[in-house]
C-alpha cells in the first residue's frame, strides 16, 4: 500500500513521512533518512546548549547543518558519512577557545551520534558578533 506513513508519539503532533525521491517518493516531506540526519543535528545543538549552560558560556546564536551520504556497502544501503557544520556566535574573542572545546565536547556527548555505527564528523566556526 502506498502513501504517507504517520509517525506518532504520545503528547506530540503527528508527523507524515514518505520515501525520498531516490526511493520512489514525491519529495518535499520528511523521510526516515532526513529524520535520522536531523536527529543527529538536533541532538548536537541540544547537547551543546546544556553544556554551555553548565559551563556558563555566553553565546548568541548556534546553527547546525547536516548532510548524510548513503552508499551501498556489502550489499546493504546505509549511511556511510554524516557531516555536521556548526556555526556558533559568541560575544567576545576570549570565549572562542572555550566555545570550540564545548562544541567538540557536545559532539562526543550527543546520545544520537553515539548510537550510530558510523562516526559523524564536525566542522565548526566560532564568530564574535
Amino acid at each position: 500500500m502506498a502513501g504517507d506513513v504517520t509517525v506518532r508519539s504520545a503528547g506530540l503532533p503527528d508527523l507524515a513521512t514518505a520515501p525520498p525521491p531516490e526511493y520512489g517518493g514525491a519529495g518535499g516531506q520528511w523521510s526516515p533518512e532526513t529524520l535520522l540526519v536531523a536527529a543527529v543535528a538536533d541532538c548536537f545543538v541540544l547537547t551543546f546548549r546544556a553544556m554551555a549552560a553548565a559551563s556558563r558560556l555566553t553565546w548568541r546564536d548556534i546553527e547546525c547543518a547536516a548532510d548524510g551520504v548513503l552508499d551501498r556497502t556489502s550489499g546493504v544501503v546505509r549511511f556511510t558519512q554524516l557531516q555536521l557544520r556548526a556555526r556558533l556566535v559568541v560575544g567576545a574573542q576570549e570565549d572562542v577557545g572555550r566555545a570550540k572545546r564545548l562544541l567538540e565536547k557536545a559532539e562526543k556527548g550527543c546520545l544520537v551520534r553515539n548510537s550510530l555505527a558510523l562516526q559523524p564528523t564536525l566542522d565548526t566556526e566560532v564568530a564574535v558578533g
